[in-house]
């Protein structure tokens, strides 16, 4: 089974050779790996399961990654997933375009495997933080992701490993109205059933922990939709 702290990548690349080494380094990273031989397949598995990251190939035939980036990038469900364009093109005015489309960073090929699994984790830095042991703070609550440690108020608390990532998840996106669904997947992941009253369990676990020594709930529910931090 796989937690959120396990980050997840597409790679969508036309030529097996490259998919197979950028899964295998990507994967020897931490990361779960999904790949598309083609634009119209990224399309499809994005539409599946949103991947943390997307390193993404431009040219493609039928599709070409440039125009898989503008959809992702014009949709409200799929503009902030970060974008690594692959490109032979090393033209300045080429890594523009690309950038100009949405592409959050360009890597020309041939390119060095360590320097783009750099970019990779600097992305992933930038939007799954504890993911990479970053130290989460929110009002008087602080999750450090490397130690797996949290308090409030100077105070330790005690939380199990489910409600830690739960904890996790809303840490990094404070505010987001997150439903049941999309907790089970980011924190349970999709290759176990688990039944959508699992959460409000842990949900009431993780309050439990929050208040041990006072202070208001930071937790919300919001009716019809899920739970938010904040």
């Amino acid at each position: 089974m796989s937690s959120n702290l396990q980050p997840s990548v597409l790679v969508v690349e036309d030529e097996m050779a490259q998919r197979a080494v950028l899964s295998y380094n990507l994967e020897a990273e931490g990361f779960r790996v999904a790949t598309a031989e083609n634009g119209e397949e990224a399309l499809l598995k994005v539409g599946e399961e949103a991947p943390d990251i997307i390193v993404l190939d431009w040219m493609m035939p039928n599709l070409s990654g440039i125009e898989v980036c503008r959809r992702l990038k014009s949709r409200g469900a799929t503009r902030a997933i970060p974008i690594i364009m692959l490109s032979a093109r090393s033209e300045e005015v080429d890594k523009v375009r690309g950038l100009e489309t949405g592409a959050d960073d360009y890597v020309v090929k041939p390119y060095s495997l360590v320097e783009l699994m750099a970019r990779v984790r600097a992305q992933l830095r930038r939007v799954r933080p504890s993911t990479v042991g970053e130290r989460l703070e929110f009002d008087d609550i602080v999750l450090d992701a490397e130690t797996h440690r949290v308090t409030r108020a100077g105070q330790p608390l005690k939380l199990g490993p489910t409600e830690f990532r739960l904890l996790s998840v809303f840490m990094e996106k404070p505010g987001r109205v997150w439903s049941r669904e999309q907790l089970l997947d980011r924190v349970w992941g999709r290759d176990i059933y688990v039944d959508t009253r699992t959460v409000d369990v842990h949900i009431g676990r993780l309050r439990k922990a929050l208040g041990a020594h006072g202070g208001e709930d930071p937790l919300r529910t919001v009716r019809g939709a899920g739970y938010a931090l904040g």
